[in-house]
């Protein structure tokens, strides 16, 4: 059972320190950038099979079980997200206001 704790209401700093934390608290320190990048994209694959199922209006396999849950694909998503950006030493919210300054000067058509 963990001890971890995070705050009702979050910041991402507090998100970040939160899933290193877990990382060391669960063993998965030796993972690499690379194997946690694989992760990340079989999370999203995950994702996009529930997407399919629910709102894409395409044919399943009726006998293959579809359990997944987007609620909690989202969230596997944001964890190993988060574990590259700590793994790399970024800053996510540094990061993304400065992404999105650049953004704000795009022209969007």
């Amino acid at each position: 059972m963990s001890n971890l704790t995070l705050p009702k209401h979050p910041t991402i700093a507090d998100l970040q320190q939160y899933v290193r934390d877990m990382v060391i608290e669960r063993g998965f320190t030796d993972q690499t950038v690379l194997q946690e990048y694989l992760m990340l994209t079989e999370e999203v694959g995950e994702l996009a099979k529930c997407i399919r199922k629910s709102h894409a209006n395409m044919r399943i396999d009726a006998k293959k079980k579809y359990e997944l849950d987007a609620a909690g694909e989202i969230a596997d998503i944001l964890i190993v997200l988060t574990t590259i950006a700590n793994k790399m030493g970024i800053d996510m919210e540094k990061a993304f206001r400065e992404k999105e300054e650049i953004n704000k000067q795009r022209v969007w058509q």
